[in-house]
């Protein structure tokens, strides 16, 4: 699968996974203590609804764009990613470093990194008015051994890689263990594609072999598998309290808009830790 974000932004897997970071940076700002958020696969940082990869696939209409008529009272965290994604203006999207930029407070950082130069550079530009969101044109896989553990000792690992090679899930499964026995007090946000469930099942199970005492699973179908993108994933190690609450209620509201041809299916589960 070649997961080119430009072709994808701001579809449901963007909604559910935007939603997620947001209700994770909220519940970090709770405290005075700095944060940290790595951003291992940033993209560019901010997407053209208009132009001609998005308008290739209209994916964008039926994610964000069946939700901007939602009227409140709404939880905080889809509340607060709305209004976020609706700075950028009708006709662009937010990825997720401009969002987790502007979630910033004067004492947190952000580090995004981008592999492709031309990503970097954008990115770069997107990113230049935040003192404190830097970009680095790098192996996000690589540099995450790095930058971790962050000197806040606090923080968000935010792993969404774009699924161009065919062993990508054994190669996120090893980076993930990696980076959480440098860091395993860190909150890990991981996306996944799901073209097979087992293969998904087995991506958990490996990264759940590295001993994670908390890990949930954010599961959403939108349609049939027709061979586009209609299932996706989010791996959470460590969410913070009430995550999965938060989760299930945003869930609640945004399946009967997101799905096609009928309510989208979604799954909140705990794989280890407070619910199993």
């Amino acid at each position: 699968m070649n997961y080119r974000h430009g072709y994808h932004a701001g579809n449901f897997a963007d909604v559910v996974k935007h939603v997620a970071l947001v209700a994770i940076l909220l519940h970090f700002r709770k405290k005075d203590t700095p944060f940290a958020v790595i951003d291992s696969h940033a993209g560019r940082g901010l997407y053209d609804l208009s132009g001609e990869m998005a308008a290739k696939t209209g994916e964008a209409e039926s994610g964000i764009g069946k939700l901007r008529d939602l009227a409140p009272p709404l939880p905080e965290a889809l509340d607060t990613y709305l209004r976020l994604a609706g700075e950028s203006g009708a006709d662009r999207y937010p990825g997720s470093p401009l969002i987790a930029a502007k979630l910033l407070r004067p004492q947190d950082r952000l580090v995004a990194v981008e592999k492709h130069p031309e990503e970097a550079a954008l990115l770069a530009q997107v990113l230049h008015p935040f003192r404190k969101a830097s970009t680095e044109n790098a192996d996000g896989y690589a540099r995450l051994l790095k930058l971790l553990p962050p000197p806040e000792r606090r923080g968000l690992v935010l792993i969404d890689p774009p699924f161009e090679a065919t062993d990508e899930f054994e190669t996120l499964a090893r980076a993930v263990q990696g980076a959480y026995r440098r860091f395993a007090t860190g909150t890990y946000l991981i996306w996944y594609p799901i073209k097979s469930q087992s293969a998904a099942d087995g991506f958990c199970g490996e990264v759940l072999a590295g001993g994670m005492a908390k890990a949930l699973r954010v599961e959403t179908s939108v349609a049939p598998d027709t061979g586009k993108m209609t299932r996706s994933g989010l791996l959470v190690l460590n969410p913070p309290y009430g995550f999965d609450s938060t989760m299930k209620d945003v869930m609640t509201l945004l399946a009967p808009r997101l799905g096609q041809g009928g309510p989208a299916q979604t799954k909140v589960e705990w794989l280890a830790g407070e619910g199993v």
